[in-house]
């Protein structure tokens, strides 16, 4: 059973394996944004999650899904922040160890966090290459298993039961849309959304400083990050190569915004709801903020993607 050939039974199958693992987060709702933009939100509070972000879903998945002699010599990743504090949580809960590459810009508050995971961090230059050749080099010293920020399979899978927990409890939805990065929550949420809210429509939301995947989607070609420039700090990789098909498959629209926005929708959340979320999680309420017309008198579902901002650095401190 697999993803591409069995997408419900293989997301159903991942619910049920990280229940006992992760949280299963809130579903809040805020009267002042309604108001604001017009429709009916949701936000499914992954702020809340284990690490402070969805990333825990999937790598909780990748983690348990190995077999006992694969998972032995640990598993490695490169990862800016939230999937190397997952994947580092997910080791340790199963006693193996975890080897992360950390671009040295990465925050400092995700440093720490993967660090007091106890998972053995090396740094690098912060280039996707770099990346991908230090962990390549670990790999290939330890043995350890690779497990991708989100072009995997089991990593799409853990990521969509963020948006099976939404549906579930959110009977109804007419759009669900979420933030896209590398675009392991993007392919999940539109394969549990096509599962589960079939007329629902699924609109991607991206930084205009990072707009890999809305080049993409307007091209119908798969586009490299070039060069990102934007305080969404956990969306500046490139859009995977599995993520880019399912986009292409099931996904309606992708948006894309300013950091302007995106420190207004920040603030707005953090204000309204009294709940604290980091900049990349905000990108789908800028999208709404800039582009109402898509979203206008709808019941729109929406993904709050983490909570994991340094309170030092806070973007309109800047302002």
């Amino acid at each position: 059973m697999t993803l591409r050939s069995h997408p419900a039974e293989t997301i159903a199958a991942a619910h049920a394996r990280i229940a006992p693992f992760v949280h299963r987060t809130p579903v809040l709702t805020s009267r002042r944004i309604d108001g604001m933009v017009g429709a009916r939100l949701w936000f499914k509070c992954e702020n809340f999650q284990k690490v402070g972000a969805f990333k825990a879903r999937g790598a909780f998945n990748a983690v348990l899904s190995l077999s006992d002699a694969d998972a032995r010599a640990g598993v490695v990743t490169h990862s800016s922040g939230n999937h190397a504090a997952a994947l580092a949580l997910a080791a340790a809960t199963r006693g193996i160890p975890a080897y992360i590459v950390m671009p040295r810009t990465a925050s400092e508050t995700k440093k720490a966090a993967v660090a007091g995971y106890g998972a053995e961090i090396t740094f690098c230059e912060p280039t996707l290459a770099a990346r991908e050749a230090a962990a390549a080099e670990i790999q290939a010293r330890t043995g350890a298993r690779l497990v991708p920020p989100y072009d995997d399979d089991a990593v799409i899978a853990g990521q969509a039961t963020a948006a099976v927990e939404l549906i579930e409890e959110v009977p109804g939805l007419e759009i669900v849309t979420c933030p896209v990065g590398g675009g392991g929550l993007l392919a999940g949420t539109a394969l549990a959304t096509r599962w589960l809210e079939p007329g629902a429509r699924v609109i991607a939301a991206e930084p205009a400083g990072a707009d890999d995947a809305w080049r993409s989607f307007t091209s119908g070609v798969r586009v490299a990050q070039t060069s990102p420039d934007t305080i969404a700090d956990g969306l500046l990789t490139s859009l995977g190569i599995r993520n880019f098909a399912v986009m292409m498959a099931c996904v309606d629209d992708v948006l894309t915004v300013t950091d302007a926005s995106i420190i207004e929708a920040m603030r707005l959340i953090w204000t309204s709801m009294k709940i604290i979320v980091e900049p990349s999680a905000a990108v789908p309420l800028a999208a709404l903020l800039e582009h109402p017309e898509a979203f206008a008198g709808r019941r729109v579902g929406m993904i709050l993607s983490g909570g994991n901002v340094d309170l030092d650095r806070l973007p309109w401190m800047a302002q």
